[in-house]
């Protein structure tokens, strides 16, 4: 491929160089970037930005012209948990900056009400892998949905801080459906090929409920709800951050029946998809629930509508407990074992007939999504219940 200069040539060869022995591969504009010794997290999301732009300047109209085109960053993700988080805004804001640092390029927010004018989408996501974080980033282009450009870098975990953003935050559950699966693997997906078909029919979907997080993470519950509300109505806005944004905000707002309603409803969603995974909070090394009422007062209606939406399609369900990493591995194992029992029984006092359609596994910490061992906030999620669905036996 013929080597052309470009407006930020020299940044990214700066950041690139950065990190040390490290390799970066680029043999045609097709091809996939990938740094594959991990580089400290600063300079891995400097690398995946540039090493994505870089690879865009080839594309039809970039040579020879004056137009800008328009870009929009649908946020990026943790692809483990679904969740955004302290260190995916540290990505969205380097990729941010980079986009405004090309002269080909113009960045629009990713709001419904600009979303008209872009062009192309840069979607990314975080996933743990082989010890270290892998960073994918993806640009789309918006007419045809097809993947222009995509870039992989390994980053170091140990400086990542993935404590989540008030949404995820506060959500019981966590965010991972087939919407959400579908922008992880658009951001892996080859330059060249279509993006993921469950992602591309919800893109205006997607900046809506960002508008309406916005308004929620920055404490305006009743905006949020309504915003909540009117994504319920349209036809893609049935989907597990919708729900969990009218839950979350009806809460905020201590409208108990309206949130009890729409817990209800992301159970039956759960269950649905066959899959659904509650934070319940324990107290360290305990089968009790945590002591502060203000995180767990709520625990006794997400029981009641998880007994009675399960009642209610008549499924059999694994009940599966895990742990955070501290700790040794046969005594995670043993308490994890307890805790989905306590969850069974529970569920049982309010369903006498789920005791014969519910099994419980302990997965110890083997199925940690953060693996912070932190013990707090940012690895709740590596402290949830699963519940599977199963075949039923005869």
């Amino acid at each position: 491929m013929q080597m052309r200069h470009h407006a930020f040539s020299l940044p990214l060869l700066s950041s690139l160089l950065l990190g040390i022995g490290a390799t970066f591969t680029l043999a045609g504009c097709s091809t996939r970037p990938v740094v594959a010794e991990a580089l400290p997290f600063d300079r891995a999301i400097l690398a995946a930005a540039d090493a994505l732009l870089e690879q865009a300047q080839p594309l039809p109209g970039f040579l020879g012209g004056t137009d800008r085109r328009v870009v929009a960053l649908d946020p990026t993700l943790d692809a483990d948990s679904g969740q955004q988080t302290s260190a995916t805004q540290q990505l969205d804001r380097v990729i941010g900056e980079r986009v405004q640092q090309a002269r080909q390029f113009e960045l629009v927010p990713f709001e419904a009400a600009s979303l008209a004018s872009a062009q192309y989408l840069i979607v990314g996501s975080m996933a743990r892998a082989q010890g270290a974080h892998r960073l994918d980033l993806a640009m789309l282009d918006v007419k045809s949905g097809t993947v222009l450009a995509q870039s992989s870098v390994q980053a170091r975990l140990e400086v990542a801080d993935m404590k989540p953003i008030n949404y995820y935050r506060d959500s019981p559950i966590l965010m991972k459906d087939e919407t959400v699966e579908g922008y992880v693997r658009t951001s892996n997906t080859r330059a060249g090929s279509k993006a993921d078909a469950s992602y591309l029919g919800r893109i205006a979907a997607a900046a809506a409920i960002n508008d309406a997080a916005k308004l929620y993470n920055s404490g305006r519950y009743r905006e949020a709800l309504v915003e909540y509300r009117g994504l319920l109505a349209t036809p893609t806005g049935n989907q597990i951050r919708v729900l969990n944004g009218v839950y979350l905000s009806s809460a905020k707002l201590g409208r108990t029946a309206e949130a009890e309603d729409a817990f209800g409803r992301l159970v039956a969603y759960g269950l649905a998809q066959k899959s659904l995974s509650v934070k319940f909070l324990f107290n360290p090394g305990s089968t009790e629930f945590w002591a502060d009422p203000r995180l767990t007062s709520a625990y006794g209606m997400w029981l009641r509508q998880i007994a009675r939406q399960a009642s209610s399609v008549k499924v059999c369900m694994d009940i599966v407990g895990h742990t955070s990493s501290t700790g040794p591995e046969e005594v995670n194992d043993n308490l994890s074992t307890r805790r989905a029992s306590f969850i069974k029984h529970k569920l049982s006092a309010e369903s006498a007939e789920l005791a014969g359609r519910t099994r419980t596994v302990g997965m110890g910490s083997r199925h940690n999504l953060v693996g912070s061992g932190t013990d707090d906030v940012v690895d709740a999620p590596d402290r949830r219940v699963d519940f599977a669905i199963v075949d039923c036996k005869a």
